[in-house]
Parts: structure tokens; sequence; C-alpha cells
């Protein structure tokens, strides 16, 4: 099939002198190029109208049967090398629809895809529609953009109902926080994200969502929704303190362990300190939730106490306040509390979704919110194709930590 293909676009070339070309004459505005697709695509439709009449043109075969060809009609399309307008076959009784380029169509092969791929990468409609103009010549409304896009809507709704596995070594309940509009009227809008990793070692996000105001009843619908879709265990939740989630979590999955998310702690701890500072004092935190014990990590806690209290007094007090979530950890083998407490997994995902959403000064509605993250979340994903590192041995501790609850 390949071979027919090249044959036939040889056969097709055959006659042209190349050399004799300018660039022009092969990708301008009225160049070989677009000829190419015009002829073509009218071919195809001359050919479906054969079909569709039953007779070839200036036959006799076409006398008395009721329809006949009647002239034709011009439309442009948006297509990959720009704008291309055709003539349309039209027959006397209005019944003929062309396959190849349908009543309403305005676009041409792949031209979806490109404003879809554009806007996953978060680029704004007046971005989109600029990109567009410069390189393929093409004029596109946002309108246009809205439409392509709005498809994407019904694949994030399919993707949120999907089932999901019966057990997860470890989920991460995360939020960002993006500028929306409700009823009109600016505000911030939180965006839920549960990240999972799976037996396989794996990451999946299990779904996203939006709340203005977090609690324990708006957790136990996301928890009781992950448990209709399939989940039925979770290992280890790890969490941002959240308002509402340990209580959710453990409401629909009791036997999970409550794990306060390192990462958000070294986070919130570097919020003030000067960039100068920060690598240092980040050096200092990790001597804490890496330590061999939990002793051994109050030690660390003190020694970094002794050392910042007198600039970032803050700190240390946080992590004091917050131990009793903390230090569940230390209990765990090494190779599981090096899951718990990596920046790699949580951190990458929320780069990529942090790269999308800050050209955007405000979301206009919440579908729009889900659509980016959606397309972000599905290119974002197409990295995750191998295990996270030295996943066996995470598993086998699993499976001795947690005995029959890991399914081996």
């Amino acid at each position: 099939m390949a071979k027919e293909k090249d044959d036939l676009i040889e056969k097709l070339l055959e006659n042209i002198d190349f050399s004799k070309l300018k660039p022009e004459q092969i990708t301008g505005e009225s160049g070989l190029l677009k000829q190419l697709t015009k002829r073509l695509v009218e071919k195809a439709m001359n050919a479906e109208m054969v079909d569709h009449l039953g007779y070839e043109k200036n036959v006799s075969a076409g006398i008395g049967t009721g329809n006949s060809r009647n002239g034709k009609s011009s439309k442009t399309l948006l297509t990959d090398i720009g704008d291309v307008t055709i003539d349309v076959p039209r027959d006397r009784n209005a019944e003929f629809e062309p396959q190849i380029v349908k009543k309403n169509q305005r676009r041409f092969e792949g031209f979806d895809d490109k404003i879809i791929s554009m806007y996953a990468r978060g680029m704004t409609t007046r971005d989109i529609q600029g990109h567009l103009k410069d390189i393929y010549g093409v004029d596109v409304s946002p309108d246009l953009v809205s439409t392509v896009t709005a498809d994407v809507i019904a694949d994030a709704k399919e993707w949120q109902s999907r089932l999901l596995e019966k057990t997860y070594p470890v989920v991460y309940f995360d939020a960002l926080v993006v500028n929306g509009r409700t009823d009109g009227k600016a505000t911030k809008k939180a965006v839920y994200i549960a990240l999972g990793l799976d037996l396989q070692g794996k990451k999946d996000v299990l779904g996203l969502w939006i709340g203005e105001a977090e609690g324990a009843k708006f957790w136990m619908g996301i928890m009781t929704e992950l448990n209709n879709r399939g989940v039925e265990d979770i290992l280890i939740a790890c969490i941002d303190g959240l308002k509402g989630l340990p209580e959710a979590i453990n409401a629909v999955f009791p036997k999970t362990h409550i794990q306060l998310c390192i990462v958000h702690m070294i986070r919130n701890s570097t919020k003030f300190v000067s960039y100068k500072e920060r690598k240092l004092l980040c050096a200092d935190l990790k001597n804490i939730y890496t330590a061999p014990s939990e002793k051994l990590g109050l030690d660390a806690l003190d020694e970094f106490a002794a050392k910042w209290d007198s600039k970032y007094p803050m700190i240390s007090k946080s992590w004091r306040n917050n131990w009793e979530n903390l230090n569940e950890f230390y209990g765990y083998p090494s190779d599981i509390r090096k899951i718990i407490y990596t920046t790699n997994a949580i951190e990458s995902l929320n780069f990529s979704l942090r790269k999308v959403t800050k050209n955007r000064a405000a979301f206009p509605n919440d579908e729009a919110i889900i659509k980016i993250m959606f397309l972000a979340l599905t290119n974002a994903s197409k990295k995750w194709t191998m295990p996270i590192r030295d996943w066996g041995s995470a598993l086998n501790q699993f499976a001795v930590y947690f005995g029959d609850r890991v399914p081996l």
C-alpha cells in the first residue's frame, strides 16, 4: 500500500521541473501545494457525485433519472497550508453531501489537532490566532478556537468517570489556585488533583475537581467518587493540611495511613526565604526528613532551629506544630519513605499545570479551567511510560509492611 502511494505521488510530480521553481511557487499563496490540494479535493467530490447520481457526467444514462448535476458552489477551507478555495458540485434535488468535505465543514485534515495542541500548551486564543496567521496565513476567530476545543470537554468527562485500579500504594492530594470567574465576578478557584502511584509504580492522575470552599463535605464527595470508580484501598495518602481531608479519607478508606506531604512543608518553609539562602536552608531541612529515626529527626530539627530561628523563627515552629502528621514516614522502610517525601512525582506535574495557566488573566468559567487542565494532564502523562525509580524494591517493602493489602 505504501509503495502504491509512493508510485502515485511520483507520477503526479514526474512532469514538474523543480529546479526552475521558486519556493513561493511551491508553498506560496498560489503555489503547487494549494493547487494540488484544491484539485485532489474537487476530484474526490466529483467522484462522490458520480456515486451519488449513479452515472458519469454528460452521459445519456442520466436522462429521466429525476436528479442531475446543478453547477457548483464555492467555499474556502482552512488547511494546514493556508486558505484553499474549492468548487463544490451540487445536484438539482439538493441531496448531495460530499464526505471528504461535509456541509458546513471549514477545516481540513489535521487543522483541529493543531489548534488543540497549541491550546494544550497554554497558548491563549489570541496567541493561536496570531500563530496560525503568521505560519499558515489563515485567519481564525475566537469562536472557532472555542468550537474546536469544546469537544475536549466530552473527553474530560469520560476520563473523569473511567474505572480506576482497586489498590493504590500512594496517592498525593494537591491543589493549585487559578484566577476564575463566578457569575461574572473575578474570584480565586482551587483545582484539586489526586495523583496516584499504581501497583506497577506508574503515575496516574485519578481526577481533578474545582472547589471554592474545601471542607469535610467537599472531600467526602471526592473520596466517595473514587470509591465508586473502583478504588478499594489506598495504603498511604500524602496531603497538604487540606481542611477536612484526613477525616474524609479515613471515613471511606479507614485503613489508609495519612502523611503530611514533605514537599508542601518545604514549599511553605521557603516561601519567605531569600534566594541566596534557600539552597543552604533546604539542605538543613533535608537532614530532618531523611533522618533514620524519629528521634534523630527531632535532633535535626533542634539543630535547624538553633541555626535559623534568629532569621526565620516560623519555620521550625511550623514543623513542630505539624509533627504529629509529619512523623508517620519514620516508621516506613527507606524505599517507601523516598516515595513519600520525594519532590519529583508531584512537582513535575505542578510545573506542567502552572505553565499552561500563567498566561491567562482569568478563566471565564469552570469548564474552561477543566479543559486546559485536562489537556495539560494528557500531555504530561504521555511521558509516564516507566515505573518510578527503584519501584521493585519499594513494592517488596510495601508487601512486607502492609501484608495482604498488597495484591502481588
